[in-house]
């Protein structure tokens, strides 16, 4: 089947996918996301299959309001807090769940939840007229870089997925930060827009040393355990803008061809003919355009090896460097190389 392309105008066509268990490709202000009926079983299952993503990797539920979080979990004091402040928005929050409240295919056999109400009017105007909240982990196929545009949900899922809400492309570009209320003191799982210095005034002291998932062990929330925004390229973080002189000298004596992904400032001492894309002007910009990056160096299959810009891994920088470094699977240039 032909993955339909659906216009913010057309959320009935939508809803009535999603009620009748077909799964429907949702914007956010992060990225976009692959919606399914929460409550449906069949329809849940099918997103791990056409993603091809481990069974025990959680699901988030999107809500179209904090009220529709009452009916599957318990809330804290703190939590509603976090709703109070940062919701819509880019900040998903793990809760206990109800007993019997969601299928394990949704919370992979936990007894807690992820649970967020997305910063996009479209979405949240999607899941009131379904009736429902939406699993929606990223729109691609798992493992590969998370998609920004309704170009890149076809690219992975056309012909797997019933439809795609195109929106346009997602203002933040980086999953939502995500919060564990289920332990003491609360614990950031995966950084994101909102850190940690934001969190604070709210809720006080929140932990950000994130845990090591073990092999036989069920993450709480996504991208905790399996490889995550891989493009075809091998990717090579530079720390600094200042090494990547030495950088370009050392890829340049590999066999392979390479190209940059890295901020306009140092894109403009490069030639013209070496194969680049751009992550704008600062850190914030950068997270907004890495994953179109990423998947840029996938539509060039000559190249082999990708040399990506650092950043301080404060604010929305953490956020970045989080997910170029499973990008890169822990891959640094260093200038004894």
């Amino acid at each position: 089947m032909a993955t339909k392309r659906l216009t913010p105008d057309e959320l009935d066509e939508a809803a009535q996918l999603l009620k009748d268990g077909q799964l429907v490709a949702f914007p956010t202000e992060t990225v976009y996301g692959l919606g399914a009926d929460a409550t449906n079983v069949a329809a849940v299952k099918q997103v791990y299959q056409a993603k091809g993503r481990p069974s025990d990797n959680p699901l988030i539920v999107h809500v179209a309001d904090p009220e529709m979080v009452m009916t599957y979990a318990d809330v804290s004091a703190d939590a509603h807090r976090l709703m109070t402040e940062f919701w819509p928005g880019p900040l998903t929050i793990i809760l206990p769940i109800k007993p019997h409240a969601l299928a394990k295919e949704v919370t992979g056999g936990l007894n807690t939840a992820a649970f967020r109400l997305p910063a996009n009017d479209t979405t949240r105007e999607l899941i009131r007229r379904a009736g429902v909240p939406m699993v929606g982990p990223s729109a691609n196929t798992s493992g590969k870089p998370s998609p920004t545009t309704a170009t890149h949900v076809l690219h992975d899922l056309d012909g797997k997925i019933a439809a795609v809400v195109d929106d346009g492309p997602t203002k933040v570009g980086v999953e939502s930060t995500v919060i564990d209320m289920t332990v003491t003191p609360p614990a950031v799982l995966r950084p994101g827009a909102i850190d940690a210095a934001m969190l604070y005034p709210v809720i006080g002291e929140v932990a950000t040393e994130v845990h090591k998932v073990g092999a036989k062990e069920t993450p709480k929330a996504p991208g905790m355990k399996y490889k995550h925004y891989a493009p075809n390229a091998q990717v090579v973080i530079v720390r600094t803008e200042a090494d990547f002189d030495a950088a370009i000298a050392w890829a340049e004596q590999q066999d392979d061809v390479f190209g940059v992904l890295a901020t306009d400032h140092v894109l403009a001492t490069l030639p013209a003919t070496m194969p680049q894309f751009s992550l704008g002007q600062d850190v914030t910009s950068a997270a907004h355009n890495l994953f179109a990056g990423l998947r840029y160096f996938d539509n060039h299959p000559d190249v082999k090896m990708v040399l990506a810009e650092g950043f301080e891994t404060t604010g929305l920088g953490s956020a970045y460097m989080n997910r170029i470094n499973k990008s890169a699977g822990g891959q640094y240039f260093t200038a004894t190389e």
